[in-house]
């Protein structure tokens, strides 16, 4: 099935081409249903924009954007169905509406919700990656452009990270320094013939110029490409047989200063499977869930927009144990991230 979703765009532009249905015809049905979807998001980020600032007192809130692709995984592809997922986790009644660091989720100057990118729909209407990856940077622009929102965007593959680190800089006219949490550097010139594979999206990221510095932390599968990918980026590679080293460096992280800000990049298998192991990609050895809750709320710098992405439902147990912690990773970003007086 997950394959047959993927490859479900693809398909059907291949079925209009053989249907011998004109170009013209396509390309305009691709524009309504690309303008329709930004359009959500466009008047949903208007509307909680109107709501934060009416309230007052924010300087920064923190908002939901679901991307809920799959595709450009190497592996498999239920990281496109975790957006909805994380969103019941977060509002889970076993739970309060407060993050270990005292603020509210509830209030709607520390979070908003703008909902998700019709990514699915687009590409049932034979939009590629080219053109998708743009209209994702499109809408985290359309966040950003509501003062006081900052996008805190829920994957997803790790692919959607290109695309929204490189709205954020665009919009705000510089680098950023990245902290990247995962278990893989994402940075292969390109996975298997796929450049906007999310192996990849680290290496797309430094190429565009987008990050002054690229921290990656809990990295524990990683080949002679990745490090040499990594040499040639000047990447900051911290791999987990070294933590217990660098963990007094990495729980004090002061980040940000001379750019534009910080963005963190959370894949969920930056944690030891035992925590979490609705992945795609189990690698024994990770980080423990309060090794990453320390390097967060010590982390010094003005976060600027953020990612949490590859929690996989098909691989999550019943109890949903991995939605939860996504869902915790998300709160406690956004604790971070929002700025209420």
């Amino acid at each position: 099935m997950m394959q047959h979703v993927a490859r479900r765009g693809i398909h059907q532009l291949q079925r209009l081409n053989a249907a011998k249905v004109p170009a013209d015809v396509i390309e305009k049905g691709q524009n309504r249903v690309i303008d329709a979807s930004l359009t959500l998001i466009r008047e949903s980020a208007k509307l909680k924009g109107e709501l934060v600032r009416a309230l007052g007192g924010a300087k920064a809130t923190s908002s939901l954007l679901g991307v809920p692709l799959g595709h450009n995984s190497s592996f498999l592809e239920g990281p496109a169905f975790a957006p909805p997922l994380i969103r019941e986790a977060i509002w889970c009644g076993s739970t309060n509406a407060s993050t270990e660091q005292g603020k509210e989720i509830d209030d709607p100057r520390v979070l908003t919700d703008v909902g998700d990118l019709p990514v699915q729909e687009m590409r049932e209407a034979g939009v590629m990656d080219d053109r998708l990856m743009d209209i994702v940077s499109d809408s985290v622009k359309l966040v950003m452009e509501q003062e006081p929102l900052r996008p805190l965007v829920l994957g997803g593959d790790h692919s959607i990270s290109y695309p929204v680190v490189r709205a954020v800089s665009e919009k705000l006219g510089g680098p950023v320094d990245i902290l990247h949490l995962d278990a893989h550097p994402d940075i292969y010139h390109e996975f298997e013939g796929n450049k906007y594979s999310h192996a990849s999206s680290f290496a797309r990221i430094m190429e565009g110029g987008y990050a002054r510095r690229l921290l990656q932390v809990g990295i524990r599968s990683i080949n002679r490409e990745g490090r040499e990918q990594g040499k040639k980026f000047g990447v900051e590679q911290y791999e987990m047989r070294t933590f217990s080293k660098d963990r007094h460096y990495l729980e004090n992280l002061k980040l940000g200063e001379g750019v534009k800000g910080v963005y963190i990049s959370i894949d969920v298998d930056c944690l030891d499977p035992a925590f979490a192991h609705g992945v795609s990609h189990f690698e024994p050895g990770g980080l423990s869930f309060r090794d990453v809750l320390n390097i967060l709320h010590n982390l010094q710098g003005d976060i600027v927009a953020a990612d949490v992405v590859e929690f996989n439902p098909q691989r999550d147990t019943a109890d949903g144990m991995t939605a939860m912690v996504a869902a915790k990773l998300v709160r406690e970003v956004t604790a971070r991230m929002s700025k209420p007086n």
